[in-house]
């Protein structure tokens, strides 16, 4: 269009019926919102696209409670951010009047259709639904549109230790890497381990499998150290109480006196922790 992209700009196209025109400054997000994050990449596109087309779809807002002149935003605050960067001066609005559930289920219903919550996003949306403002979950699952298990599955996410949402809220693991963790002993422990090792879910999944199930006692071997089942439980106990010690995941395989000892780390400061304990005295 020519315009230079450091000057504010402003629409001189007629607004249709029922949307009106209003300074973007009078426009406030939604303390609400469901959506935390808004990756950089796709905000610059979306500028861009303003910047040479303006704002193709009003923002959807209501009145701000207490505040005249002031409109809130409902659904369209990427297209908010957006014109702000391509520095537009006025944005086009529609004004809907709804009470705080109709605005949070609107925002959660325009994320979740357009996939850009991510899981913990959605899985805090539910949580909000049901918690403040009273929705089971099946009464949630027609909100959004979803089937009751979804919401439920979606849901048992934010049971999980810190360190494995961390991995899931930068993309590091996947929803589906979490899940297969919530039954575990020591989710966190395997976290580390499912994204060091870079395992796909189905791996993450057997790795939850053999925590739950326990260490398989190792067959007795002829010839070996002690023989029979004392051996194997001893080889075992001992696993056990190595792992205990070092808080880390431990793999011990004997035969005959002889074998493989394999210490897993999730992080520089477990390792640190590890190389300190050998090395002492």
């Amino acid at each position: 269009m020519g315009e230079n992209a450091e000057a504010p700009v402003a629409s001189d196209a007629p607004a249709p019926a029922g949307v009106r025109r209003v300074p973007i400054e009078s426009l406030k997000p939604n303390p609400d919102q469901p959506r935390k994050t808004f990756r950089q990449e796709d905000l610059e596109e979306l500028t861009a696209s303003i910047r040479d087309k303006g704002v193709l779809q009003p923002i959807l807002v209501r009145t701000q409670p207490g505040e005249d002149g002031v409109w809130q935003i409902i659904a369209g605050e990427r297209r908010w951010r957006a014109s702000q960067a391509a520095r537009l001066t006025e944005v086009p609005i529609v004004v809907h009047e709804m009470d705080d559930v109709e605005v949070f289920e609107v925002a959660i219903v325009e994320n979740v259709q357009r996939a850009d919550l991510n899981p913990l996003e959605e899985a805090e949306a539910y949580r909000v639904l049901m918690e403040r403002f009273g929705r089971t979950q099946d009464a949630v699952a027609g909100v959004v549109g979803k089937s009751r298990s979804h919401v439920a599955n979606t849901l048992r996410l934010l049971q999980l230790p810190e360190r494995v949402l961390f991995y899931v809220r930068e993309g590091k693991l996947t929803a589906g890497h979490a899940r297969a963790l919530i039954n575990t002993p020591d989710p966190a422990q395997l976290a580390d381990i499912a994204f060091v090792d870079g395992l796909s879910v189905r791996e993450t999944e057997a790795l939850a499998r053999r925590a739950v199930d326990g260490p398989k006692p190792a067959k007795a071997r002829a010839g070996g150290p002690k023989g029979g089942a004392e051996g194997s439980a001893d080889v075992v106990a001992l696993q056990q109480d190595l792992a205990d010690a070092l808080g880390l995941n431990v793999q011990l395989t004997d035969t005959n006196g002889k074998g493989e000892l394999t210490i897993r780390y999730g992080t520089l400061e477990q390792l640190d922790d590890l190389c300190r304990r050998l090395m002492r005295g």
